[in-house]
């Protein structure tokens, strides 16, 4: 049987593999007129309280997941934000 821990870090990293490929296509393209602002930024402010509780509840699968999601997260969500200006 699998520990818990290990399970917990395969998901982590492939869901936040999946994450990536989109991330950088917006990034090299600077096109961020398909994204939505209010779901960036809904999803940007779930992964900083999901990095909050992974924390809190001391999970290291939950926590380093989403801090590691969070960096391309911010930057992609502060490229369409300064794609108004």
């Amino acid at each position: 049987m699998m520990n818990a821990d290990l399970i917990g870090y395969l998901a982590a990293t492939l869901t936040t593999v999946s994450f990536f490929p989109q991330a950088v296509k917006t990034l090299r393209s600077r096109d961020t007129r398909s994204i939505s602002l209010r779901m960036y930024l809904l999803f940007t402010t779930g992964v900083i309280f999901w990095s909050i509780y992974g924390w809190k509840v001391g999970d290291g699968p939950v926590l380093i997941a989403n801090l590691i999601t969070l960096v391309p997260a911010i930057i992609v969500l502060s490229t369409k934000i300064l794609s108004y200006w």
